[in-house]
């Protein structure tokens, strides 16, 4: 299993050895998963491509870089079980519809569990499973849940709004 979350440290070196990590570095494995993290223009931007250096925490990267090198990275890695931490929260609308459909086609068949507020991310899950101080509270679809589950609702509502406060 691999957790991808926000807090993860993206150590210094260049785009091909953070995005392989400890696996060996497939140039072609690389720009797929950069694909599928919508990475591809944060390495068109840096001097270099695939060898450009990357300053340790990527303090050289915005926030929604760094999000997306961090995603690239743990999808090279193909664990059988990723849990993606808010793997969006630092993109814009178009940028987090193009990562979360290209990680569910990059994912078929594998488990992917995506922790998230984000109600683009939502009406793309198979199954949304909204947990209330640690429980199960409810399980069905995004659909399904904004009809029946009141609390789920008020929290997708609150989430859409903060969303569009910073837009």
């Amino acid at each position: 299993m691999v957790v991808a979350d926000n807090y993860a440290e993206v150590f210094a070196g260049s785009v091909r050895d953070i995005v392989a990590g400890r696996l060996e570095p497939g140039d072609d494995r690389i720009r797929a998963a950069l694909h599928t993290a919508v990475a591809e223009d944060v390495v068109q931007a840096l001097p270099g491509g695939l060898d450009a250096s990357i300053a340790a925490g990527g303090s050289d990267l915005s926030g929604g870089q760094r999000q997306r090198i961090q995603l690239a990275r743990a999808v090279y890695a193909a664990p059988e079980v990723l849990l993606a931490v808010e793997p969006t929260s630092a993109v814009d609308a178009n940028t987090e519809a193009a990562m979360i459909d290209r990680l569910r086609e990059t994912r078929r068949g594998s488990t992917t569990v995506i922790t998230t507020t984000s109600p683009l991310v939502l009406d793309r899950a198979d199954e949304v499973i909204v947990l209330v101080d640690g429980r199960v509270s409810s399980v069905g679809t995004h659909d399904e849940l904004l009809r029946s589950d009141r609390r789920y609702r008020d929290l997708v509502s609150r989430a859409q709004g903060d969303q569009e406060d910073h837009e």
